[in-house]
């Protein structure tokens, strides 16, 4: 059970009251696409993820022009281990206050001393301040194998989607499988669970970022995640990591585009469930495979939403524009997402204009100039609502950041590559469906 002691910290969420109203019970976030450590959903608009000291310092620091394309910074939370007789496992998320004052910024994290931890208010952005380092293992990037079942807790799952997920194989099948989660999410949440499990009896509290959950204006997100940039490792890698990540950039688009697919789930208007792709896929794509995979991302089943190209591209160039200016900003093994809705007021004109089409198809008797079906076509003033976000910023830095050894000249090349390969690949698309 939890080492937390018991006390009264009030509600913080609606599902409070199933942790008796000391915190707030974290469930898997089920729109997650891509990614290592699993994200939780702490309410309807935060999410959280296990705590890396450089990501939250990242998040203190960025430039007000960035703000706009990442996630909103809402603080920290202790997020307590908690197992119950029948071999449940929960994650309770509780405030966080600073501890007894030992100064571990400059150790390294393997070296870290456990410490004890105390709960008072909840901490938001404006009030975190200086947090003491603490080991974040949770978050560490050696998990990529997956985890045997017979070594893995028990899950309990208390939400769930209404629309249900489906994965496609490796011969671009449907799998028969229809789950109420991104079988990533799932996977993650398993994964992180295990390792936390093997960890009770030396570790029971951790730190968690809240973050903004960017998806939360969609009713049906559609979420494309890309791995942005010709070269992922940060300057403090191990040779062992760097020359594993270098060849994974080598062997798929990260090097041809500077960009590869990490994950996607798109709605399907024909079957009313998500379509959903993982890393993997990515990882084996041509750069016509990459531009197949954003026609998928694109597609709703009915047809292309080519409605959505001028408010992508009009993301993607600001954003552009603003890492230009961003001298000495490195993003390594950042993610980029793109969002839109899979069942906006557009995509209904689309569903009601294909109605027409076969109905028109079905009555001959109607004059040549009613059987075309231009004139159903939905107004170009109704532009469906997009957004661009940067996510994981773990191996980010810049000039002055954390007193880093290793500076860098300019704004990150890799990273403005990768969007110019979007951005080039997404006007094509436009021209040739015109």
């Amino acid at each position: 059970m939890c080492v937390c002691q018991t006390m009264e910290v009030g509600k913080y969420g609606k599902n409070a009251s199933r942790a008796g109203e000391r915190g707030v019970l974290l469930e898997p976030f089920i729109h997650q696409v891509g990614g290592h450590s699993s994200m939780m959903r702490y309410d309807d608009h935060t999410v959280c993820k296990p705590l890396i000291s450089r990501e939250q310092r990242f998040y203190e620091s960025l430039p007000p022009e960035m703000k706009e394309f990442t996630p909103e910074y809402k603080g920290v939370v202790s997020v307590c281990f908690e197992g119950d007789s029948d071999g449940y496992i929960n994650l309770v998320a509780y405030p966080y206050v600073e501890s007894e004052a030992l100064e571990q910024d400059d150790m390294p994290e393997r070296d870290q001393p456990r410490r004890k931890h105390s709960r008072r208010s909840l901490h938001r952005s404006s009030s975190v301040g200086e947090h003491k380092e603490e080991r974040p293992s949770l978050a560490n990037d050696n998990s990529e194998s997956s985890i045997q079942e017979t070594k893995s807790p028990k899950v309990e799952l208390h939400i769930h989607s209404d629309v249900p997920f489906q994965m496609l194989d490796g011969n671009s099948g449907l799998s028969s499988e229809k789950i109420s989660y991104n079988p990533w999410s799932l996977r993650c949440h398993k994964q992180q669970l295990s390792r936390m499990r093997s960890e009770s009896k030396d570790r029971k509290l951790y730190k968690f970022l809240l973050l903004e959950n960017v998806v939360h204006h969609f009713r049906f997100p559609c979420v494309l995640d890309l791995k942005m940039g010709t070269r992922q490792h940060g300057d403090d890698a191990s040779e062992e990591k760097a020359a594993r990540q270098m060849k994974k950039c080598e062997q798929s688009t990260s090097a041809t585009l500077g960009v590869r697919v990490c994950g996607m789930q798109v709605y399907q208007l024909d079957t009313g469930h998500y379509l959903c792709r993982n890393k993997y896929y990515g990882r084996g794509l041509s750069i016509e495979g990459f531009r197949n995979a954003l026609y998928q991302y694109l597609h709703n089943g009915l047809e292309l939403r080519k409605d959505l190209f001028e408010p992508i591209l009009a993301k993607l160039r600001s954003l552009k524009a603003v890492l230009e200016r961003q001298a000495s900003y490195r993003f390594y093994s950042s993610s980029l997402l793109i969002i839109y809705d899979g069942k906006d007021n557009r995509a209904g004109m689309f569903m009601e204009r294909r109605a027409e089409m076969r109905l028109k198809r079905v009555d001959t008797s109607l004059p040549e100039s009613l059987q075309d079906d231009s004139s159903t076509e939905p107004s170009p003033s109704a532009l469906p609502k997009v957004d661009v976000r940067m996510i994981d910023f773990a191996h980010s830095t810049f000039k002055g950041f954390r007193d880093d050894p290793t500076v860098h000249d300019g704004p990150d090349m890799g990273y403005v590559f990768g969007l110019e390969s979007l951005i080039n690949i997404m006007e094509q698309m436009r021209e040739e469906n015109q």
